[in-house]
């Protein structure tokens, strides 16, 4: 990459394009960019936030691209018929997929620590962002969601954070195949499930991620990890688990609504953790945290204090507010690991649970049918609710073999409370109007930062009905 080459971001406001305009920027690159969202008038906050931050923005008509020397960051996805594309091609303008341009700063880094798994990447990304700033390391984190801890009324997107430290802290992704791109110093994978692509597929991109790290930090309390960590040289493979033989163990799980605290076991010695975050798989992702920083040279006791100050991310079991006695939820949860883990969290604790679960795609869908429904059929209660709207549809050409209704027909089948009501904001009132005091509703799925406002819409909802 020309690192001084002006680029220009098709989709700029996209959860992972968005933090990486932001890094670039921040590094003195001249970023611009476009977006439909823009276009159409959606989320005016996060582009008032681009702007603020001195990135210009233009209609997704052409007119952002003036010159042959701007380098395109464009994921596959984008159609050559969008009117930026084709005023690039014209131009013959350099073009780049967001991982490409990622993979070279954090291969370039001094210290690139990489973030891999199919649930947890954004959280344990947050989390070792979160220790090592709070240690005096001044990294840079690139994530894929709001960082709680680094956001404030002039920057409320804070999903990048821009330091002159060594470390280089960036979740990787699976689902388009890019990880391979990346050469991490510490590897960390959290866990191996269906989501995109098959589990041989996964395996293979795993395996060879973790191999290439000087230590890779892997989840043995997860089968599919376990068996790929074994593949791997024992004097590079750093394990964790939760109850259960590994180099950092987390043992007297403590949960609270809304935190959850453990003894780590490590290093001989016994250490008591309190997380401000909830749920059985936030301890599992702040052992891969803890274990990460340790590689990268910050003593345990002193990360697992910083530790406790980490405040979650946004969409990540975030709870919206409550009235009359119901607690609202918006949150990250889109494939059946995910869904299971936060339907689980909300279980410790009494209460019925109504779940609105927008799906992030079709194709998705399609891939995750079967998991999707045993994880609804087994990890709802039997007074719970689910409701489903169509997922959600960014345009283009797509396959509708599988829709919300076919899930919510199996569900139901095995004995489920769950309904099909196409318009999402027709679901969330059928929600609302239905909640009674003690209930949580929780609004799970990804690729749509709208649902965030979705969910504050049904809490307004819920206040003026009491």
């Amino acid at each position: 990459m020309a690192p001084r080459k002006p680029h220009f971001f098709v989709g700029i406001g996209g959860s992972g394009m968005m933090p990486l305009a932001m890094i670039l920027s921040a590094r003195g690159v001249a970023v611009s960019g476009s977006d439909r969202a823009l276009d159409a008038g959606r989320l005016p906050a996060k582009f008032d936030d681009l702007k603020a931050r001195g990135i210009a923005l233009y209609p997704q008509d052409g007119s952002g691209l003036t010159s042959p020397d701007q380098v395109v960051v464009a994921s596959a996805a984008v159609e050559a018929s969008v009117p930026d594309m084709m005023r690039a091609a014209e131009l013959g303008c350099d073009r780049r997929t967001r991982a490409e341009v990622l993979a070279d700063l954090f291969n370039a880094s001094a210290l690139p620590i990489g973030v891999a798994g199919t649930s947890g990447k954004s959280t344990v990304t947050g989390m070792i962002g979160w220790i090592l700033h709070a240690c005096g390391r001044d990294p840079t984190v690139m994530n894929g969601a709001v960082m709680k801890n680094f956001a404030a009324a002039d920057a409320p997107f804070a999903s990048a954070l821009v330091g002159a430290g060594e470390a280089f802290v960036s979740e990787v992704d699976e689902s388009d195949g890019s990880i391979a791109l990346f050469w991490p110093r510490v590897a960390v994978l959290n866990n191996v499930s269906l989501d995109h692509k098959s589990l041989e597929e996964l395996r293979d991109l795993f395996g060879t991620f973790a191999a290439k790290a000087g230590t890779a930090v892997v989840n043995v309390g997860d089968a599919e990890s376990a068996q790929l960590a074994m593949t791997l040289p024992k004097d590079r493979v750093v394990t964790f688990a939760i109850d259960a033989p590994a180099d950092l163990v987390a043992e007297r799980l403590r949960a609270e609504p809304f935190a959850i605290g453990f003894d780590l076991l490590a290093e001989g010695k016994r250490l008591p953790v309190r997380l401000s975050v909830p749920g059985r798989h936030n301890v599992a992702n702040a052992l891969a945290a803890l274990a990460a920083v340790r590689a990268a040279g910050v003593p345990l006791a002193q990360a697992a204090e910083a530790l406790a100050g980490f405040t979650g991310l946004r969409r990540r079991f975030d709870l919206v507010g409550e009235a009359g006695g119901v607690s609202v939820i918006d949150d990250f949860g889109h494939n059946p690991d995910k869904i299971g883990a936060t339907l689980d969290t909300l279980h410790a604790f009494p209460g019925r649970v109504l779940a609105l679960f927008q799906p992030h795609g079709y194709g998705p869908l399609k891939v995750m049918r079967s998991e999707l429904v045993a994880t609804f059929a087994t990890k709802l209660g039997a007074e719970d609710v689910l409701v489903m709207p169509d997922p959600v549809y960014q345009g283009g050409t797509v396959a509708r073999d599988v829709t919300s209704a076919d899930i919510v027909a199996e569900v139901s089948a095995a004995g489920r409370t769950a309904m099909h009501i196409p318009d999402r904001a027709a679901a969330a009132a059928h929600l609302a109007s239905n909640a009674r005091t003690g209930d949580r509703i929780v609004i799970m799925g990804a690729r749509d930062d709208t649902l965030s406002q979705l969910a504050l819409d049904l809490l307004e909802s819920l206040r003026a009905r009491m």
